[in-house]
């Protein structure tokens, strides 16, 4: 047996706090994320795997599944729907025949950044329940913690990609004087 720095009851208070906030949080969070991508004919499953697709620029199915947090079956499954709407193509890599790699198509990336600049904050449940912290504070929770928590249980890896999505965002996207998210403009990116 090893030596705890917490006592059972401890444990099972934390355990049970964390699956009651997260249940609520999440079930918030799914209502907002359905509402938003629902135009779109898009479950969330597919909406996630399109975002990691444009993220990761040549994910593997094997990846997808990891960093979805979904089953590599229910990655494979939702990414062939994709592939059918022609958001998608697979492809194998000449050095990785093992792996199947998904990549966004013209079609799938326009649907992507047709959503985000259609993204619009009122609808957001979630957004409402934190904006009184960014009002006392000035800015948005962190949830340092919370990121630490996901770290330990699914690694480097897995965060590194988190914050990569984010960061492209930060960087790649800017928001128009109409206040719609929009991909910057790339030099040469008008010439057809």
């Amino acid at each position: 047996m090893t030596d705890r720095v917490f006592t059972m009851k401890e444990a099972m208070l934390f355990s049970q706090r964390m699956a009651q906030l997260s249940k609520a949080l999440w079930k918030t969070v799914e209502k907002d994320w359905q509402q938003w991508i629902k135009p779109y004919d898009l479950n969330i499953n597919e909406h996630h795997i399109l975002w990691i697709a444009y993220h990761l620029k040549g994910a593997s199915i094997s990846d997808v599944a990891k960093f979805g947090v979904m089953h590599v079956s229910t990655a494979f499954n939702f990414s062939k729907k994709l592939e059918e709407r022609g958001l998608l193509t697979f492809s194998k890599k000449q050095s990785d025949k093992r792996n199947t790699y998904i990549e966004l198509t013209s079609k799938g990336e326009a649907l992507l950044l047709d959503l985000m600049e259609n993204y619009n904050p009122d609808e957001h449940s979630i957004l409402q329940g934190a904006s009184p912290l960014r009002d006392l504070y000035g800015k948005f929770p962190d949830v340092i913690e919370m990121m630490t928590m996901v770290k330990n249980i699914y690694g480097d890896d897995f965060m590194e990609i988190f914050e990569t999505s984010f960061h492209n965002i930060e960087t790649d996207f800017v928001e128009s004087d109409s206040g719609k998210i929009q991909k910057k403009h790339q030099p040469n990116s008008d010439a057809s």
